[in-house]
């Protein structure tokens, strides 16, 4: 199956779910795709709430695409990539309605930043975390604002220097990256339900109000994230990256 984004709308919900054989990886189509998505939800007045998730059980998302990284040849396109994230978490941001992200396995890098930036977050008990980015001679540059924002800064810390140790799910909950886990994927689909019923009856401007008020302070978060992209940008280009990177395609 190839990869895509796609979107449907059903009773005041806005549902994007994404794919990619990769683990859900994903390289700039797909994150240029989920941004113009979160973009058109936001702005479609029958939406009230909007739902982001990802095809299949086992992995919510890899983060960027590994294959996309290797074909980086200078720090304009590497900062272009990176931008990628950038515009999905100031989408997430700028939506004027509450977006629910539901992580049903294991999540990592990038992926992380989109799930931080969503205002609730229903997981499975297997959606363990990490942030890889050191181990491939990069950094969580882009993502660490809404990180920090959400797990506080030594916890971030934490993430960042064990880039190969996963978190589990329960850790997530406990640092607030996830707002409740389930044991079961009929389970959390039942809570999204009854969660969604509840979010697209509320009060739109009381919603928009409430979402302003989450990101106070973060007005300047899409021009520090532009300079963070380039940091990766020019990172993503090392020696050290690419050598790790074809080491990691190699043994695919």
């Amino acid at each position: 199956m190839k990869p895509y984004v796609k979107s449907k709308i059903l009773n005041g919900l806005g549902e994007i779910e994404f794919y990619h054989p990769k683990s859900n990886s994903l390289p700039a189509l797909l994150l240029n795709n989920l941004s113009e998505e979160i973009i058109k939800l936001g702005e479609e007045p029958s939406v009230k709430c909007i739902v982001l998730k990802s095809s299949g059980k086992k992995t919510f998302c890899a983060g960027a695409s590994f294959d996309e990284l290797l074909l980086i040849n200078n720090e304009n396109q590497g900062k272009d990539f990176f931008m990628g994230f950038a515009k999905v978490i100031a989408a997430i941001k700028n939506a004027p309605k509450i977006v629910v992200s539901v992580v049903q396995g294991k999540v990592v890098g990038g992926g992380l930043g989109l799930v931080c930036a969503s205002d609730y977050v229903l997981a499975h008990k297997s959606a363990d975390l990490k942030l890889s980015e050191l181990s491939i001679g990069i950094g969580p540059f882009v993502i660490a604002p809404v990180l920090q924002r959400k797990l506080g800064l030594a916890n971030f810390i934490n993430l960042s220097l064990n880039p190969k140790q996963w978190k589990s799910a329960t850790w997530g909950l406990d640092k607030g990256i996830y707002s409740e886990i389930f044991s079961s994927h009929e389970v959390l689909n039942i809570r999204l339900t009854e969660l969604v019923k509840d979010y697209v009856n509320y009060s739109p401007e009381a919603v928009q109000e409430i979402k302003f008020m989450f990101w106070d302070g973060f007005h300047e978060l899409e021009k520090d994230m532009e300079k963070r992209a380039a940091q990766s940008g020019r990172l993503v280009l090392s020696d050290y990256t690419v050598e790790v990177l074809k080491k990691i395609k190699f043994k695919e």
